[in-house]
């Protein structure tokens, strides 16, 4: 099986459930975005939530905890990125951010059906449903694939960089229901906010050629 092949249930550093026709929350991020130090003090924290777990991907109370867990590490991983001043940015230039957006828009209808999405200096928030393919669904690690292949060259050739520009492993949690859905829609459009970037929202629109 290939890596980028849909799968229930898969772990890297940090775990991943993808149920059937799920809405998932995914954050994803800059490649150096987060301090050594950091990085191994919330990658030891996951593992040994994951071992206290001792996940049965055919388990139902399982499939529950792990929803839990996925959605606590996110409030650990997301707040350290928001917090961290001294990483790479790129992602605040406009014209980068706008390499990103559209590519995310040019996807849905295609891999996904699109939530939202939020584009912050060092990590980009997705909230969307991946279609049906074949016998199983687009997997998370194929829409990741796709998104920063297409993305990362023009950037860098933008930028006049080499080298990794998005950090490997994304993470992600599924949206249990349209209630917490629309939570997370508003976490995602508020989320600048919160971080002090802008003092409100706003819609912002990219134009595309």
């Amino acid at each position: 099986m290939s890596q980028f092949d849909y799968d229930l249930y898969y772990e890297r550093n940090l775990p991943h459930y993808q149920p059937p026709g799920g809405t998932l929350f995914i954050t994803f991020r800059l490649a150096g975005s987060l301090p050594k130090e950091v990085l191994e003090r919330l990658f030891e924290e996951a593992a040994r939530e994951i071992f206290a777990i001792n996940i049965n991907s055919n388990d139902f109370e399982s499939k529950e905890k792990l929803r839990i867990l996925q959605k606590r590490m996110f409030g650990r991983w997301d707040s350290a990125l928001d917090n961290n001043k001294n990483g790479p940015d790129w992602l605040k230039k406009p014209e980068i951010a706008g390499i990103v957006a559209k590519v995310i828009r040019s996807l849905d209808g295609h891999l996904y059906n699109l939530d939202a999405f939020c584009i912050m200096p060092n990590h980009v928030h997705l909230v969307c449903t991946p279609f049906m393919l074949g016998d199983g669904f687009v997997s998370v690690p194929s829409i990741m694939q796709k998104i920063k292949g297409l993305t990362a060259r023009q950037i860098n050739l933008q930028l006049g960089r080499q080298g990794q520009f998005w950090q490997h492993e994304s993470y992600d949690h599924v949206v249990r229901d349209d209630q917490e859905l629309l939570k997370i829609i508003d976490y995602v459009l508020n989320n600048p906010v919160r971080a002090g970037l802008v003092p409100e929202w706003t819609y912002n629109r990219f134009e595309f050629d």
